[in-house]
């Protein structure tokens, strides 16, 4: 499930994480990193637990009905939500059991917002459409949590608002997980039953080496690279530059040279979103500009041996968008006094 833009972006707080600290002992902070690529795994878990619990809520409000239901003599109420066997499925899994078990904070400890879901659930076009729906198949049971999801999940700010106060290593983590969760709703099969896998934490063992080579290429050859970055500044003071600029750039450059597989225009893209994500409204267009001057010299005296592609438009990130397009390269960068 820890992809490289999970990876790019723990190392960038990680790195940045490392200079502010006085104890610089790379091995530990290499221990952290690799703990928050953790966490991130665990939010994940987390977040399809949430909809275990909106069945919970479900259940308990299904009771309630039933009581009154017997009591006044009316109809039953339909059980279909609570039946939904696509839910059924992923209660039953051992792996989310397991980890839900061992939680100290679960959605248990959130009944109010639980129920405010379960409330907005119920009054959705998506519910009443299902709920009226002759079909009971377990492929509209998967697709209605496809749907909720997407619809009042994912862009949530109030769940964004929970689970940074549940740990301080899930901020800015949600947009990407979120991904993760939705295609696992995508892959359940019913004939696994509770044997359905979730993504795995790491795809391979190439994806916890990239995340290794790059903090210790970035942190151990850091002189090399700020040297780099001096020299590409021209007529602006290295000093000058936004701390959080100077980071991703050094993460960027160890990147470009660490790794030959990936093409240069890959590593460009994804730092210049960081920086838009990161550091201040002018980062994004300067450092692209930097790092296109800083590749180019790097090809030209022979220490980095790609080629530069011509540009290539790239979906633009929902994190990006909220802030914004890039500045033309010929921008002034960021003064570090500009940073909040």
């Amino acid at each position: 499930m820890i992809n490289r833009e999970i990876i790019r972006l723990k190392i960038v707080q990680l790195t940045y994480a490392y200079y502010q600290n006085g104890n610089k002992n790379i091995d530990t902070a290499e221990k952290e990193l690799f703990f928050s690529l953790s966490k991130a795994y665990d939010l994940y878990q987390h977040l399809l637990s949430l909809i275990v619990a909106v069945d919970k809520e479900a259940l308990r409000h299904l009771e309630v009905e039933q009581a009154r239901a017997k009591r006044e003599g009316t109809e039953e109420p339909s059980t279909k939500f609570v039946d939904n066997r696509f839910v059924l499925q992923l209660q039953a899994n051992k792996v989310l059991s397991d980890f839900i078990s061992t939680q100290k904070r679960t959605w248990d400890d959130e009944p109010k917002f639980i129920s405010k879901l379960y409330e907005q659930i119920t009054n959705s076009q998506i519910y009443k459409d299902y709920m009226e729906s002759s079909d009971s198949s377990y492929e509209e049971d998967r697709e209605l949590w496809r749907k909720l999801y997407r619809t009042l999940i994912q862009d949530n700010e109030e769940i964004d608002t929970l689970i940074e106060d549940q740990s301080l290593y899930w901020n800015d983590d949600k947009e990407i997980v979120d991904t993760f969760v939705l295609k696992t709703i995508k892959r359940f099969d019913e004939k696994n039953g509770a044997k359905q896998e979730l993504l795995p934490e790491f795809d391979s063992e190439d994806e916890k080496d990239f995340a290794r080579k790059l903090f210790r290429a970035t942190i151990l050859n850091a002189n090399e690279y700020q040297r780099y970055m001096s020299e590409a500044s021209r007529n602006w003071q290295f000093k000058r530059l936004a701390y959080m600029d100077i980071v991703i750039m050094q993460i960027a450059i160890a990147e470009m040279l660490t790794f030959p597989s990936i093409p240069i225009s890959v590593t460009l893209n994804e730092y210049v979103d960081i920086a838009k994500i990161y550091s201040t409204p002018r980062s994004g267009g300067y450092i692209n500009g930097m790092l296109d001057a800083i590749a180019r010299h790097l090809i030209n005296t022979g220490k980095l041996m790609k080629h530069i592609d011509p540009p290539r438009q790239k979906r633009a990130k929902p994190a990006a968008e909220k802030n914004g397009g890039e500045v033309p390269a010929t921008e002034e960068p960021a003064s570090e006094t500009t940073e909040e």
